[in-house]
């Protein structure tokens, strides 16, 4: 068994599932919050061992683009950072990134799947649709990355390949921003790379992109996702209301239930949910968001996932230890 195993094995509860006033279930998960020295203002759990911040790192992965001759900003660069929900706008978007770099939807190699919108999923298959890459959550970014290839000169058929110089700047660009080395490397869902780091590197990272100086790269990857945050998730996205809820913030989830913010004032939080579970994530993100002084109403709509019984509510999930 290995480190990192023991690490969420032993991750503390962060929070109750609660029926009838009777604690059903109970999710365990590590949460760290930094400030914008990167000092530590909380840490439950395990906040210095590697894992996979999955999606999470797209806005790291954007930067990365960024650097290596990407040419997009506003809601393409917010969609270059996303996982989508697969709706129209969205769709449109990548093949507007597609069409600029000189590409087509055929030069997509991430996962075919049906847009992650329960509505527009429904639609889709209504439609008699078949699964696509276009509509799998990822190809925002993926779009964005052969254009990056087109823009640097770099071959556009093994984009994923971990050798890859656009893979190999994406690992540079998060050591960069998280203050750290990459501890491990993987597939992601979508078929591209995934790299580790602690949830200490990346709470500061966002806190780095946060900050950023007008004029640079960070700060380009931030307006953007300030500005676009439905093309960053969707229409009916918690990761989308909890950006437009508290001023200048940027945030985003990855799968297995990873969620990291940078505030205006250069503070960084970064948690994941030790079972990948993704009903606790908003919960715990709004209680440790309130443990930092926050106050805004979207933390009351974030910390309110109900519990239902015959259609009724009949308790909630509720953070604990944060």
């Amino acid at each position: 068994m290995t480190e990192q195993r023991v690490s969420l094995y032993d991750a503390p509860v962060v929070a109750h599932v609660v029926r009838s006033g009777f604690v059903e279930s109970v999710h365990h998960g590590s949460v760290v919050a930094l400030d914008a020295n990167g000092s530590t203002l909380l840490a439950v759990g395990d906040v210095a061992g590697p894992m996979f911040p999955r999606s999470a790192s797209k806005p790291i992965q954007a930067l990365a683009m960024l650097r290596g001759g990407l040419d997009l900003d506003g809601e393409l660069l917010a969609l270059a950072a996303s996982s989508h929900s697969g709706e129209p706008f969205h769709l449109d978007g990548v093949q507007r990134i597609l069409a600029g770099a000189g590409l087509r939807e055929r030069d997509l190699q991430n996962t075919a799947d049906l847009p992650h919108d329960e509505s527009e999923r429904n639609a889709w298959i209504a439609s008699g649709r078949a699964a696509t890459p276009l509509a799998q959550n990822c190809s925002g970014k993926h779009s964005a990355m052969l254009a990056t290839c087109v823009a640097a000169g770099w071959d556009t058929a093994t984009y994923r390949e971990l050798r890859h110089p656009l893979q190999q700047l994406m690992a540079q660009t998060l050591a960069d921003l998280s203050g750290e080395p990459v501890a491990a490397t993987g597939t992601d869902g979508c078929g591209a790379p995934v790299m580790a780091v602690s949830l200490t590197g990346l709470a500061r990272a966002f806190s780095r992109l946060a900050v950023a100086a007008e004029g640079t790269n960070e700060a380009k990857v931030a307006a953007a996702i300030r500005a676009y945050p439905q093309w960053l998730g969707g229409t009916r996205r918690d990761v989308t209301s909890l950006i437009r809820g508290v001023p200048g913030l940027i945030a985003k989830d990855g799968a297995e239930s990873v969620f990291a913010v940078g505030l205006a004032d250069g503070r960084g939080i970064a948690l994941k949910i030790a079972d990948g579970g993704q009903r606790a994530r908003p919960v715990v993100m709004a209680a440790a968001l309130r443990r930092l002084g926050i106050d805004a109403e979207v933390l009351h709509d974030l910390a309110h996932v109900p519990v239902l019984g015959h259609g009724q509510q009949v308790g909630s999930i509720e953070a604990v230890g944060i």
